[in-house]
């Protein structure tokens, strides 16, 4: 029974969706503003489909420099979750697109409630929270590092997503606390409908070599309804989730998850783990770099640099597709690393396909990231999920 890759390039939006001007995001383009400004040679994506892709999300054709390579098959999908968050774009590529709001926290001081952080506060022990903003991550650990080490108060804040982060130091707070903290914080989030609760544990003395470490931890709520995931594990298939896919799904659909982080360790988990995986597996791996590391700190060089790495690893993985087996690269959202702000932008993502048995060839504006989970339960034979059209076959 054939397997399947499924590779989650964090952010690679290839342009604006239609609703990007409801989000503030009309002329967003991560992909195309990071070749515009670095120039970055991407050989192996550009076989696969991805300049192709990002022009066809342009409303143009690709220009000779542009073509992918024969026997590659390209879409670009269209956002039709109500979010451009992470939670709702693994979701709805794996079936489940988010048709309901989620909550946020949407003032940029004085962010969470009062009564949350009483009740957080109390129940896990704290003295007090410092923080309670809109903020980026590894901005506020700057600011506020130092006083969290004096104080033993955590550092809360959030961001345009539907998220509450808890950055505490490893070992002046402890990982152990940390966590604990996180979970009681996910309880007090549900009525509020946050997606995420984000442990940000750090390390460093000072102010200017705080940095944040690999060991961060995604409290998130289970789907809304059954995923892809969900259907493969219940027919008896193995879903092997790779870096911070398990906290996405929240454990759901999940048969083992495997740690690793930073784009290289992250490469190298999913050769290995598709090198061995049995029949009939599914590897999905998410690669949070691009997000994380360059889209949120606005890095347009170091996201270049990154898919540059990334190019240069995927002839491996592609060898490593036996027959019949399908490998599948998309996104989750945009990042632009050119745009104002720290915010993910709302854009359409690549799909990109090698093997499986798909038609060669442009196919086309998808109108949902359901597509991606939808050719792959028609791949492993599964019944048709509920959301998504399948990528069409050779024959």
């Amino acid at each position: 029974m054939p397997r399947a890759l499924l590779i989650v390039a964090d952010s690679l939006g290839i342009g604006g969706a239609p609703d990007a001007a409801c989000f503030g995001d009309a002329g967003a383009d991560t992909f195309g503003h990071v070749l515009q400004a670095c120039a970055p040679q991407l050989p192996h994506l550009r076989a696969l489909g991805l300049h192709a892709a990002h022009a066809l999300a342009q409303g143009r054709l690709p220009r000779t420099h542009e073509r992918p390579g024969p026997g590659a098959c390209w879409a670009a999908m269209q956002p039709a979750s109500t979010g451009k968050d992470t939670t709702s774009g693994h979701w709805e590529l794996c079936g489940a697109p988010v048709d309901f709001e989620w909550g946020r926290f949407t003032a940029y001081e004085d962010s969470i409630p009062a009564t949350l952080l009483d009740a957080l506060c109390a129940r896990a022990g704290l003295p007090g929270v410092l923080g309670n903003c809109r903020a980026s991550g590894t901005e506020i650990i700057q600011r506020l590092g130092e006083v969290h080490i004096a104080s033993g108060k955590p550092i809360v804040y959030t961001s345009v997503d539907s998220v509450l982060q808890i950055a505490a130091h490893e070992v002046h707070f402890g990982l152990a606390r940390l966590e604990a903290t996180c979970r009681i914080a996910r309880e007090l989030a549900d009525d509020l409908r946050i997606a995420r609760v984000i442990a940000r544990p750090f390390v460093g003395t000072r102010a200017g070599d705080f940095r944040r470490t690999g060991h961060r931890h995604d409290h998130s709520v289970p789907p809304h309804r059954p995923t892809l995931l969900d259907a493969l594990v219940a027919s008896g298939r193995e879903v092997l989730a790779i870096g911070k896919v398990a906290d996405i799904f929240a454990g759901r659909g999940i048969s083992r998850s495997i740690p690793a982080s930073g784009l290289d360790a992250l490469l190298d988990a999913t050769e290995t783990c598709f090198a061995g995986a049995r029949d009939g597996s599914l590897v999905f791996v998410n690669l949070v770099d691009f997000d994380s590391e360059y889209g949120h700190r606005r890095d347009v060089a170091g996201y270049a640099e990154a898919l540059a790495r990334f190019d240069a690893r995927l002839p491996t993985l592609c060898r490593l597709a036996g027959d019949g087996d399908l490998l599948l690269l998309t996104a989750d959202h945009g990042n632009d690393p050119t745009w104002p702000g720290s915010d993910h932008t709302r854009e359409c993502v690549p799909l990109l396909a090698v093997g499986g048995g798909l038609r060669p060839g442009n196919a086309g504006l998808r109108p949902a990231f359901a597509d991606a989970g939808q050719t792959l339960a028609r791949h492993f034979g599964l019944p048709a999920l509920a959301h998504g059209t399948a990528l069409p076959l050779a024959c």
